[in-house]
């Protein structure tokens, strides 16, 4: 009879554990180190975080304080490699007032390791950059923004009362304009 009351009492104990992470989610207590990536690729001292649509999505709907400046380039787009410093300008300005930058690398799977890592180490950057490695691009591109065509340079700007979607490049006074302006909509 133990045995049976013991092993109802671990059955029950079991199925109403509850998920940690989905606790912290709807707390809005969730942060990027809770969002595992697909892969890791490295090169000596560089490390960047490769998701798949799935495991990004998060990346679009953190529910916190803070303002989420969400950046779509690659390291062939001119255009995406232009803006890029204002970028970091911004994530160094505006990061004791709650805004996180996160630039999404879009480069192909082969350009990870002989492209995108030196780029990263050349330029020095400092805010958190991730790689979007899902080919079904036709798919995941309008659950990030329905109006978005999937050209880059594309920026998200969010937090949890406004978003705002931009698809062009911009000087760094228009990226700092749109930040204040969704924020100064809170």
């Amino acid at each position: 009879m133990k045995l049976l009351v013991t092993s109802v009492f671990f059955v029950i104990l079991t199925f109403c554990k509850t998920d940690p992470g989905k606790d912290k989610a709807a707390a809005g207590e969730t942060s990027l180190a809770d969002f595992p990536p697909k892969y890791i690729v490295s090169n000596d001292s560089i490390k960047v975080d490769v998701y798949d649509f799935a495991g990004f999505e998060r990346f679009l709907y953190i529910k916190d304080n803070k303002t989420y400046v969400i950046n779509f380039w690659a390291t062939w787009c001119r255009p995406c490699v232009a803006e890029l410093p204002y970028f970091e300008r911004l994530q160094k300005e505006y990061n004791d007032k709650g805004v996180e930058v996160i630039l999404v690398s879009l480069d192909m799977p082969g350009m990870l390791e002989k492209k995108l890592l030196p780029f990263l180490r050349e330029k020095k950057l400092r805010s958190k950059v991730v790689v979007l490695n899902d080919p079904k691009q036709n798919d995941w591109i309008p659950k990030v923004n329905t109006e978005w065509s999937g050209a880059i340079p594309a920026t998200l700007i969010y937090n949890k009362e406004n978003r705002a979607f931009y698809e062009s490049s911009m000087t760094y006074e228009e990226l700092e304009n749109n930040l204040n302006t969704l924020n100064d909509n809170r």
